[in-house]
């Protein structure tokens, strides 16, 4: 129907363009901080442990008041607006200011004072504008795509239309990881025209946030054309779907005991840590692999867009096949 396609293709294109942005993300903090002077795969866990999770903690805190006290679109913005300002901050003005920014005599007055076992904090101390950076990519991932984007489609979606549509925005969300994973590629072959002295990484990096600048507008855009053209429209989302969906105020502590009361949360809970761990436990050494592979920014930034593309034509493929083995065999066979 008409007024179903007016409302899925902008969620559509909403995803497909956070996905885009996400992957760009996610392959460039992996090469600045492995690549990073005095720095490698070994920072990782560190960063997730001591920058990421209080970081994401405190972002759980602000949203759930921003939550309490905002409208949605308002929230939207006011999230969603800073990544974007920050990411091309970073591309034009944070990274070529670097050597001014990292603080290497102190960085290399600890590494000689303290034991060898402090090299990751330290690494990360000396390239801090480089673990914000990785800090930010990883927030857009969890709290941009995982929550604002499924907290508005959740919102403006029935129980039928999530059933038909959903599967598609899977897809979608493979097709924009093989998309920008050969930008990232065509970007980082970009150094070879250059002429002898200019940053050939650092020209990627403009390029790389320029494309997400560009494209995370195209969120805005598209929300903006959701809540004034979709919402008001009873025909895309009827006056008992607003009314089912209405926005509960709840503290962090109430949504926390709220969600702990429930045993399919709590169990989908330990799925997500024990696949976390898991990663975390394989991509130290599989990273540290890749540096000792690639130990240039460009080329291994061109090597992370082919591995993504690869990535989401494999599961694209999977994605297609799965239907049939979850009918014919299981969810455990698949598993």
């Amino acid at each position: 129907p008409k007024a179903t396609l007016k409302k899925i293709l902008p969620l559509a294109g909403m995803f497909f363009s956070m996905l885009f942005c996400y992957t760009i993300l996610r392959d460039t903090k992996d090469v600045l901080v492995i690549t990073a002077p005095k720095s490698g795969a070994e920072i990782v866990p560190f960063l997730k442990t001591y920058v990421n999770l209080p970081a994401a903690i405190a972002f759980t805190v602000v949203y759930s008041k921003m939550s309490n006290s905002m409208s949605q679109d308002r929230l939207f913005y006011t999230i969603v607006t800073p990544f974007l300002a920050f990411f091309a901050a970073f591309g034009f003005i944070i990274y070529p200011a670097r050597n001014f920014l990292h603080p290497t005599a102190a960085a290399d007055w600890l590494a000689a004072l303290l034991p060898a076992g402090f090299a990751a904090p330290i690494a990360i101390f000396r390239n801090w504008t480089f673990a914000a950076f990785y800090t930010m990519a990883e927030l857009w991932g969890s709290c941009v795509v995982s929550l604002l984007f499924w907290s508005l489609a959740n919102r403006i979606t029935s129980v039928q239309e999530a059933k038909r549509y959903y599967s598609i925005f899977g897809l979608l969300a493979n097709v924009a990881l093989i998309v920008s994973g050969q930008y990232v590629k065509y970007v980082s072959n970009v150094r070879a025209g250059l002429p002898a002295g200019v940053d050939g990484w650092g020209m990627s990096l403009k390029m790389l946030m320029s494309a997400v600048a560009v494209v995370g507008s195209f969120v805005l855009a598209m929300f903006r054309y959701i809540q004034t053209q979709v919402v008001t429209d009873p025909a895309c989302v009827p006056s008992e779907t607003r009314k089912k969906k209405e926005k509960t105020s709840m503290g962090l502590g109430e949504s926390v005991k709220y969600l702990g009361a429930s045993s399919y949360i709590r169990n989908l809970l330990t799925l997500v840590i024990a696949y976390g761990m898991s990663i975390n436990i394989m991509e130290v050494t599989w990273k540290a692999k890749l540096k000792q592979a690639f130990p240039d920014p460009n080329d291994y930034s061109r090597f992370m867009g082919n591995f993504s593309s690869a990535t989401g034509t494999v599961t694209l493929l999977l994605m297609l096949m799965s239907r049939f083995v979850f009918d014919k065999l299981g969810w455990g066979f698949a598993g």
